[in-house]
């Protein structure tokens, strides 16, 4: 099982240069980053995981910009966001810059979608909350027009179209593996089978339970049973918590590092290493 990892990078953080070079060098496989472009402060939705936001999530630096840094430094490191809101994102300018880093890279870039869960974050992009799943999957059809071989039109709901277009680099394998992030259940299997390559559940719990459930969902659209990837994102890691993902068919695992220095990222990466 491929050992990647995550973390929370910030302008008080070690660098992603720094990071990359040792990931890359210690054997890890990937580096994946979150984003949020603000955090408003007068904020009603509530902190998932209870409690106050940690500091981190309204000083995170861009993932495209750092992943980039991180791509330059390193040969073999996957390179990945957990997760991109792509309805906060202008998708022509956003396939651009996601084809640039695959092709740049060499096909290391794995494309994490998510939903957000930050209202008034979303609602300065201009995102209408009840509809924001489907307007991410059209959006995600709209990027794939435009990494399409030939030039493709597209035009969907949302006032979403694009003109058939010359729009090049191209993602290096047609288009970058694309996961979905988010809670089990129904809707989101359906919208993993329909269009991703898999799932990344947040932390990995429960999936004794939810992974024969998508299985049974991606089977019933027609999707190659063994083409179905499930990576369980931000993990606390045990010997057994990663027994149990290598049973379930799990091929790779994103550990969470903690949003330190340098000293006390690269600590936790050592320990880490027992892991691999």
């Amino acid at each position: 099982m491929r050992i990647s990892t995550t973390i929370f990078l910030t302008d008080e953080t070690i660098s992603p240069v720094r990071l990359a070079r040792e990931l890359e060098r210690r054997g890890f496989a990937g580096l994946y980053l979150p984003e949020h472009t603000h955090i408003p402060v007068e904020r009603t939705t509530p902190y998932p995981a209870g409690g106050e936001l940690p500091r981190e999530y309204g000083r995170t630096l861009d993932p495209f910009v750092a992943l980039g840094q991180a791509a330059a430094v390193t040969e073999r490191l996957g390179l990945g966001t957990g997760i991109t809101l792509i309805t906060q994102h202008d998708p022509i300018a956003l396939a651009k810059q996601i084809a640039t880093l695959d092709h740049l890279s060499g096909g290391r870039f794995t494309l994490g979608v998510g939903f957000g869960w930050n209202r008034e974050e979303a609602a300065d992009h201009g995102v209408e909350w009840a509809t924001r799943r489907e307007l991410t999957q059209e959006r995600m059809r709209l990027m794939r027009a435009l990494w399409a071989p030939e030039p493709t039109a597209y035009e969907g709901a949302f006032g979403l179209s694009v003109r058939a277009s010359y729009a090049y680099p191209k993602p290096a394998g047609g288009a970058p593996r694309t996961l979905l992030g988010g809670a089990a259940g129904p809707k989101l299997f359906a919208q993993i089978a329909a269009y991703a390559d898999g799932w990344m559940p947040i932390g990995g719990r429960g999936l004794s339970e939810s992974v024969p459930l998508l299985r049974e969902t991606w089977q019933k659209a027609g999707r190659d049973p063994e083409a179905l990837q499930v990576v369980p994102y931000a993990v606390r890691p045990n010997p057994g918590k990663l027994a149990h993902y290598a049973e379930l068919g799990c091929e790779e695992v994103v550990l969470q590092l903690p949003p330190g220095e340098e000293g006390k990222v690269l600590g936790v990466l050592d320990d880490f290493a027992q892991y691999l």
